[in-house]
């Protein structure tokens, strides 16, 4: 007598769901420790594909008429390359204006009758030494100089890693216009895994439309509001406003700090209290009570996941991570939970609205016996 080996699906069942997931944390650990020494190859390869997403419904309507392929892949070419020279040149803008502002500060001796200011005040809260000295440090100008000089070495890092993303452009727009091919040829044996990736590429792309015209609002209110209150360089921090909208919960914090902190060196408290007032305004009902709702739809995720994940791409690819933090999220989800049926309740764990049990079809009622009794009497 023989035994058949079980079937490749039922492999897994046979593992308890414990080493399972042992297995799957794993396998991430290993495959996220690779992502983390290849994360200066890994950031800016997700930045272009999340570029060539953006752009490539742009196809479509020049496929309708009648461009041939290679005109319609330029096109999308140029539009990408139009993001970028918008980031880059928003980037210089805000650096240099930021780093004359310093000089200019630095050069009044503003800065230092600030620190000396502040210090008189935490002393006379009771603060001991240590803690005047700390704050000291914090406002001397040569440690802002140096923050300046810092800057510098990451902007040449993100030019570098711009000019991988534009090559990397060029091959993912030429890849893109083949793909589209794959709905016809594997629809019938891939159709789910295609219908993932669109839903996907869709999510994406309403994301970061969503956070643009948004962060753009929320940019050009709050520079006006600084400029309007006297605050010095309000280009530089519109700028980091509509660049931080991009950055899950914790933006607005890392959009207000660095205008709060020069408000106070130039106008004392008033001031900066004005920029709080005015930040809190703005940004609390746009981007918590209005954005989240646009968001929603095309994300999926939940609060305290969409929080770390902010945190846990910045510490695996960089700050290019916080940017891309949201995209990441819904690949690794994309690619670990959708598609198994048994991962469902940890969709649902997740945010995702749609991951919900299927409902099991109804068993059909048995006849009664007394019933069936009948109508054989009445056959006889």
């Amino acid at each position: 007598m023989t035994t058949s080996s079980p079937p490749g699906g039922s492999a897994d069942r046979m593992l308890s769901p414990s080493l399972r997931v042992l297995l799957v944390l794993a396998a991430s650990v290993v495959t996220l420790a690779g992502v983390y020494f290849v994360r200066d190859i890994f950031g800016p390869l997700a930045l272009a594909i999340v570029i060539v997403i953006i752009c490539e419904p742009l196809r479509r309507p020049l496929d309708r008429r009648g461009w041939p392929r290679w005109a319609s892949t330029t096109a999308v070419i140029v539009v990408a390359y139009l993001i970028l020279l918008a980031m880059g040149a928003l980037l210089w803008l805000a650096g240099t204006q930021f780093a004359r502002l310093v000089g200019d500060l630095v050069s009044e001796g503003g800065l230092a009758n600030t620190a000396d200011e502040f210090i008189a005040w935490l002393q006379a809260l009771g603060l001991d030494e240590q803690a005047s000295d700390a704050a000291a440090s914090v406002l001397d100008p040569t440690t802002l100089l140096g923050l300046v000089r810092s800057i510098g070495g990451t902007v040449l890092s993100v030019a570098t890693a711009l000019f991988f993303v534009c090559a990397y452009i060029i091959f993912m727009a030429a890849d893109a216009a083949r793909y589209q091919q794959a709905p016809a040829l594997f629809g019938a044996s891939k159709g789910a895994v295609i219908a993932r990736i669109t839903h996907l590429s869709s999510g994406i792309r309403r994301y970061y439309i969503v956070n643009a015209t948004f962060g753009a609002i929320v940019a050009i209110i709050d520079g006006l509001a600084l400029w309007w209150m006297g605050v010095p360089a309000p280009v530089v921090w519109a700028i980091l406003a509509f660049v931080t909208n991009f950055i899950p919960n914790i933006g607005f914090v890392l959009g207000l700090v660095p205008p709060a902190i020069l408000a106070y060196a130039v106008g004392g408290w008033p001031l900066l209290l004005g920029v709080v007032v005015v930040y809190c305004v703005v940004n609390v009902v746009l981007q918590v009570l209005v954005q989240p709702k646009f968001v929603s739809d095309a994300v999926d995720l939940s609060l305290t996941l969409s929080f770390f994940s902010v945190i846990f791409w910045t510490f695996i690819i960089g700050p290019l991570g916080a940017i891309l933090s949201i995209p990441l999220t819904l690949l690794a989800r994309a690619l670990v939970l959708e598609g198994d049926t048994e991962t469902t309740w940890v969709r649902w764990l997740s945010g995702d609205r749609t991951a919900v049990p299927a409902i099991p079809d109804p068993e059909p009622d048995p006849q009664p016996r007394g019933r069936r009794r009948r109508r054989i009497r009445r056959s006889v």
